[in-house]
């Protein structure tokens, strides 16, 4: 099942994907308020609502205000090679808000402050059931699915001190969607992510230090995941970062994040007011 939030004329509601067809969820303002509910997933197959063409939405951040986004860094070894690091015994987290959101296919703010803006592709786990200190083994049952997340970077603040959250959560900086897709129907795929076209990361989802399911289990030893809470699970090898000479990302070019069977992200960077 795929489910995805849907900007209209009254508001955001959440919605069923059905092929080219978007089937509203009556009820639920967007997806995090649906996977708030008990039987969130019944609720959804049986929604019967008004509908909407596929072509043409305008969709939200697919779960647009989650109670947490936390990230992991270094988790796939080509990018901890790139970077020059040692393959790491624990996560390294660190946390995003939901102020740096947007949907799939919205501006991504190019901010006057930095001009060392990069891309970070990544599978995002979208919890769907309570808990606190989840085993590994039990963990799938807390997955309500995955979506597309592009954890974009400002490089400079970033690398201003040793803790990363000031260049990891930029206002209007990190699309994420289109849809949920829930955990039955997904078990990897290839991530890309191009600029202008020219792929500059390709690893699969699977290549991971720390599976989703240890993510799960690990972050819900520190504190209570709650349905919504997102967790990016970090990015593969070629960020802009790493090449030489360093690249990132310009005002005008298009910054395209897809994941097999997960779906895309397209996102114009835009020079922010």
């Amino acid at each position: 099942m795929r489910l995805l939030t849907l900007r209209t004329e009254t508001g955001t509601k959440a919605v069923r994907q059905d092929g080219d067809t978007l089937t509203e969820i009556d009820g639920f303002a967007d997806v995090g308020d649906l996977l708030r509910s008990e039987g969130w997933e019944a609720t959804a197959q049986n929604a019967n609502g008004a509908t909407h063409p596929l072509e043409g939405a305008d969709l939200d951040a697919v779960v647009p205000s989650p109670g947490k986004i936390i990230c992991v860094g270094h988790n796939y070894r080509n990018h901890i090679k790139e970077m020059g690091r040692e393959v790491p015994e624990f996560p390294t987290l660190f946390a995003k808000y939901q102020e740096s959101l947007i949907g799939p296919n919205d501006d991504l703010a190019l901010p006057q402050e930095s001009d060392t803006v990069d891309w970070e592709s990544e599978l995002a786990v979208v919890i769907g059931k309570k808990g606190r200190r989840i085993s590994e083994a039990d963990a799938a049952d807390h997955i309500a699915g995955y979506a597309v997340l592009n954890d974009v970077s400002m490089r400079d603040y970033q690398f201003r001190t040793v803790q990363w959250l000031q260049g990891k959560t930029w206002e209007k900086s990190t699309p994420f969607g289109p849809a949920l897709v829930t955990k039955d129907e997904f078990s990897g795929g290839l991530m890309t992510t191009a600029v202008d076209g020219d792929i500059q990361q390709q690893t699969p989802t699977n290549d991971v230090v720390f599976t989703p399911e240890f993510l799960v289990s690990y972050i819900s030893t520190i504190i209570t995941l709650n349905p919504g809470d997102v967790i990016a699970t970090g990015t593969p090898g070629g960020v802009g970062h790493a090449q030489d000479p360093k690249r990132y990302l310009q005002e005008g070019q298009l910054l395209v994040t897809t994941i097999e069977g997960l779906g895309q992200l397209k996102n114009r960077v835009v020079k922010e007011a």
